[in-house]
């Protein structure tokens, strides 16, 4: 049983703090337990470590499925030699089954673990860093970036489903495993106390490790959640204090926002962003070759990925470039070449053949499936938009131009010529799509602004209306239930909603 327990924690669940003194106080020399693990702040550092590697599988795997492909910026592009439906086809689709307020789909139920991962190994430093001394800055620093990770969790879960269980403390068996959900307003609460209190221990950019977060990723994280509730007055200090603390700017060039595989990374832009290494230690992703259109030959892939070894692939293809975000760049916006791509597929059913790519990903590397360039979470330039988008509903729109016109000049656009309050909120809301494309941040503006079924309705009708120009081979069409949940949150996973009586 206890070789079980510390099993369970390594893979991110309580520990065994209830089994009885005689229990806790017997320990085998050669097992690692809460009881005789946590006693340096080396201890700590291995653990706060630890607490970031679930966000490498799920910004490789997930996230974008659920948060930017679940959207009208990408598409999901048919192979019709795989006959059956996927999950990840669904969720493209609006079509994700939910019944009882859950669903079995697993692009959903592995994003809710791999969060609750996280808040498991923040919730067992949290539980023990202040009854082991050391040195107090460097305890503030690691005791800050687990209330950030755990608070960072639960603002991923409640987007994506509302209402969760909130646990803030280590399980420690099955009796308090199973908790009841907690409201909307209950999550934003918990987020907001933990944020404000990272806030105070966090190291600034200028003395924190590269790849931490800082005070300034808190922050933002802060300012996010204050913008999702429109609580834009408390937003707005938050966001000009990370603007004038001089650790932050554009950096000159767009396509320099962003990590190439083993350089430029978490650079002047960036206040946080997913670490990954390319090479044999298991640390590389592959987001790319998830995302590349398909059937593609090694010569047709070998230009994006630069490989020595390049492959062909068959797969579906994900996170595709719609013609309708592609449409949203302006004539002349630099973004646009940066960001996408095109490659014409010899092989595919696909009338023209041609598809879009996501090309800010696809940075040369030396190994076939073997990346390492970041993925960015937040950056300098979402700070500027939140920040035009916070005065803007304060009623201050001439003031919101000139953050919004820092983003817009780095573009090689002009300035906008939104004046009116309701003008500058819609040249914000377009800004912000082709700004931070493919960054997972589209779902999160549509169910924050209430546009769901006025957006994606309109553009699933034209998915239906012309399949072809979405990518389908000819003759193929979306399946019936296509654009028909359009729901601003996920049901709940149906295999946790088993393991407990609650939902």
């Amino acid at each position: 049983m206890k070789t079980k327990y510390i099993a369970v924690w390594v893979l991110a669940a309580g520990l065994m703090a209830g089994c009885g003194d005689k229990f806790l106080t017997v320990n085998p020399e050669t097992a690692l337990s809460s009881n005789n693990f946590f006693v340096s702040e080396s201890d700590f550092k291995q653990a706060v470590n630890a607490s970031y590697e679930p966000f490498r599988q799920m910004y490789n795997e997930r996230a974008w499925v659920l948060e930017e492909m679940h959207s009208d910026n990408t598409y999901y592009a048919r192979n019709i030699l795989y006959g059956a439906v996927d999950p990840t086809e669904n969720v493209a689709d609006f079509a994700v089954p939910t019944a009882n307020g859950v669903t079995a789909n697993d692009n959903v139920l592995v994003q809710y673990r791999l969060n609750y991962r996280i808040i498991a190994r923040t919730n067992q430093i949290l539980a023990l860093i202040d009854g082991v001394n050391f040195d107090a800055a460097s305890k503030g620093n690691l005791k800050g970036q687990a209330l950030y990770l755990r608070a960072f969790a639960y603002f991923d879960l409640v987007r994506l489903f509302g209402k969760v269980p909130l646990h803030l403390v280590p399980v420690t068996g099955r009796d308090d495993a199973a908790l009841p959900l907690s409201s909307t307003e209950e999550i934003y609460a918990q987020i907001e106390k933990d944020a404000k209190e990272a806030i105070t221990g966090l190291f600034d950019k200028t003395k924190q490790e590269a790849g931490r977060v800082t005070s300034g990723t808190a922050k933002m994280l802060l300012a996010n959640l204050y913008i999702t509730q429109k609580k834009w007055a408390l937003a707005e200090p938050l966001l000009k204090e990370i603007v004038t603390s001089g650790h932050y700017a554009l950096m000159p060039d767009y396509n320099d926002a962003f990590s190439f595989t083993a350089t430029n990374k978490n650079n002047k832009e960036s206040l946080f962003e997913i670490q990954y290494m390319e090479g044999s230690s298991g640390y590389n992703g592959n987001q790319i070759y998830r995302f590349i259109p398909s059937p593609i030959t090694a010569a047709e892939i070998a230009p994006i990925t630069g490989t020595s070894n390049p492959q062909q692939t068959s797969q579906e293809s994900n996170n595709i470039p719609t013609p309708d975000l592609i449409a949203a760049y302006e004539d002349g916006d630099k973004r646009k070449d940066i960001s996408i791509g095109y490659v014409t597929l010899s092989g595919s059913a696909v009338e023209n053949k041609r598809y879009p790519y996501i090309k800010k990903y696809a940075r040369p590397h030396s190994i076939h499936q073997n990346t390492g360039q970041n993925w960015p979470v937040y950056r300098y330039a979402e700070v500027l938009l939140f920040l035009a988008e916070a005065l803007n509903e304060q009623g201050k729109p001439a003031d919101a131009a000139t953050y919004l016109n820092q983003v817009r000049t780095r573009a090689g656009l002009a300035a906008s010529k939104a004046a009116s309050q309701a003008d500058m909120r819609e040249a914000i809301f377009k800004e912000r799509r082709v700004e931070l494309a493919f960054e997972n941040k589209r779902w999160f503006d549509l169910t924050r602004t209430g546009r769901v079924k006025e957006i994606i309705g309109a553009y699933g009708a034209k998915v239906k209306a012309n399949p072809a120009a979405y990518y389908f081979p000819k003759g193929a069409v979306p399946p019936p239930n296509a654009f028909t949940v359009l729901d601003d949150y996920y049901g709940l996973p149906a295999v946790e909603a088993a393991l407990t009586p609650h939902f």
